[in-house]
Formats: structure tokens, C-alpha cells, sequence
């Protein structure tokens, strides 16, 4: 199997769970604490593509920086709620996998399983 990685919230339960579930399968993941080091717009493109999404799609919108940054605003266009991720970390639906040039977002955990 190529690398893996986490892109990782401790406080999150979804994201402690599948890194729980990534090591109950003897995948020890390269773990990253994207609040501390969130990605840049070209790695949050990337993981997008990966991920077969949108940006709009990966956006939490509970957080309250979606509201206070107008996020909701239909005409935004991706670059601008892929730099509004990138400089708001929070903003990213966590915890996204990455592994064999694929991603998968943890929700649940076991959704990961098929990019191993």
C-alpha cells in the first residue's frame, strides 16, 4: 500500500474513530493537524479533484465563520471558498483521507475502507 495520510482534527470524534479504525487495519497514516497546518489553495484543489467534489461540498457549514464570512452566497466561485477554507481551516469537512492518488472523507469512518 502507498502513504496515507489524515488530514486530522484530535477533538473531532469522526476523525479520532477512523484514525482508530486506519490502525485497527495496520495502517500507521502520516497525520496531519490541518488547524495548525491547514493546506494551501493548490493541496485543497488537488484533494477536491481527488475527492470528485466541489468545494462548496466540502465546506462545514455549522461552523460560524460560514456565516460571518457569507459563505452561503451562492455566487461564489470555488477559488474563493477553496481561500476561505484555506484561511479558515474550521471550514473543511474533516477528516479526509488520502491514499493511492485518491481521498475519502471520514463520515463515516468506514467510508475510507475503499481508497485502502
Amino acid at each position: 500500500m502507498g502513504d496515507v495520510t489524515i488530514l486530522h482534527n484530535p477533538r473531532c470524534t469522526k476523525s479520532c474513530a477512523t484514525l482508530a479504525l486506519l490502525g485497527d487495519h495496520g495502517i500507521e497514516p502520516r497525520i496531519v493537524d490541518y488547524l495548525a497546518d491547514p493546506p494551501n489553495s493548490k493541496e485543497l484543489t488537488k484533494i477536491l479533484g481527488m475527492l470528485g467534489i466541489g468545494a462548496r461540498a466540502l465546506l462545514r457549514t455549522d461552523e460560524p465563520e460560514y456565516r460571518t464570512l457569507g459563505l452561503d452566497d451562492e455566487g461564489l466561485s470555488e477559488d474563493e471558498l477553496v481561500a476561505a477554507m484555506c484561511r479558515h481551516p474550521r471550514l473543511i469537512q474533516r477528516p479526509i483521507v488520502v491514499a493511492n492518488g485518491k481521498a475519502a472523507i471520514g463520515r463515516p469512518p468506514e467510508a475510507v475502507l475503499d481508497i485502502l
